[in-house]
């Protein structure tokens, strides 16, 4: 037998409303399946679950609220029989996803919808407030900052996307996205998470692109395995992901598995962003926007366009010397765009 539980859905969540159920006993599930939906203080949730098999039971009626943790649903492993099941349960890990927010998510029993929009910003306002100052108070951040020139990067850029059409040409975010995920292979230290009391890195880079949502309010959902993407791949996943986040069309795993977050402010032509690292993960890269500013090149002064890169980390995992270190790295990789084409061995 096994347990379908509310997983939590965010630094800050507690509990969930149950607001409707997309299966019913006897029915078989896959993995990766939209089970689900929840309502947290954030948005409504497409819930999912991890393990083949047959819902036995729905455990929780729609319209209750129940603390994480709460078994939902019981589910039969494949070829196990009711007769057959053992009293000792095995968790099956969920992840969930953000569904459109507001009043698009209708409560299957009852008809009664979800909150309305400008409830919905109210209570994802509050809930990114309580996740940041979970994290002020959590972890020991540290912050450092190093201003970069992108003269090669943009020469190379502008290059690449000449006789291309608008719908093929390159961002400068997808250069930065790419350089980060290169920069960060020798400093795994910066790409993980640290749950349970221990930093468990990861080989792959899964970057949270913070996202502002139209009608106010922010996600960072995950591209995954940056490092093996091609520039084009990568800028296909971005403009996919943005589109959908604005939708409300995200899926579970780009919300729940960020290995490290990037964020942008280009678009705002702010100088430098020095962000707060969203748990569990240890690190937070912030790109500022790019500027001409004068610049020393063989010992001459001219103008070149340049950026501020920052980095928050976490000083229980690393500390200001491998920043700087990763930093460095960037400048760098930076200096090199047509490396980043291909993916990271």
């Amino acid at each position: 037998m096994i347990e379908f539980k509310l997983p939590s859905l965010g630094a800050d969540m507690t509990e969930g409303k149950l607001l409707a159920w997309h299966v019913q006993p006897g029915d078989s599930v896959k993995r990766g399946q939209v089970v689900a939906v929840v309502d947290t203080s954030k948005a409504a949730i497409d819930v999912e679950i991890w393990q083949d098999g047959v819902v036995h039971e729905l455990l929780v009626p729609v319209g209750d609220k129940v603390p994480v943790g709460t078994v939902l649903a019981t589910l039969l492993a494949p070829g196990e029989t009711p007769q057959q099941a053992s009293p000792e349960v095995l968790a099956v890990a969920t992840q969930a996803s953000p569904a459109r927010p507001g009043g698009d998510v209708a409560t299957a029993a009852e008809g009664k919808m979800a909150p309305a929009p400008s409830q919905r910003q109210q209570d994802m306002r509050q809930a990114i407030a309580a996740a940041m100052s979970r994290s002020k108070r959590e972890i020991p951040h540290y912050y450092l900052a190093e201003t970069i020139s992108v003269q090669v990067a943009m020469d190379w850029l502008q290059q690449h996307n000449a006789g291309l059409p608008i719908t093929e040409r390159l961002l400068p975010a997808v250069l930065l996205l790419k350089a980060v995920a290169v920069a960060l292979k020798n400093r795994p230290e910066l790409n993980g998470v640290y749950l349970d009391g221990q930093f468990h890195p990861s080989a792959a880079v899964h970057a949270g692109v913070a996202i502002s949502l139209r009608g106010g309010g922010l996600v960072a959902p995950a591209i995954h395995d940056v490092q093996r993407k091609s520039l084009e791949q990568l800028m296909h996943d971005l403009s996919d992901l943005v589109k959908r986040a604005r939708a409300g069309s995200l899926r579970s795993s780009e919300i729940s598995d960020a290995t490290i977050t990037v964020t942008n402010l280009g678009e705002q032509a702010i100088g430098s962003v020095f962000g707060v690292i969203y748990p569990p993960q240890v690190a937070l890269v912030g790109f500022g926007g790019i500027v001409a500013r004068p610049w020393v090149v063989d010992g001459v002064v001219c103008a070149q366009p340049v950026l501020c890169a920052t980095l928050a980390a976490d000083h229980r995992v690393s500390d200001g010397h491998q920043g700087a270190l990763f930093l460095a790295e960037l400048r760098d990789v930076l200096q090199q765009p047509h490396m980043l084409a291909g993916a990271v061995p």
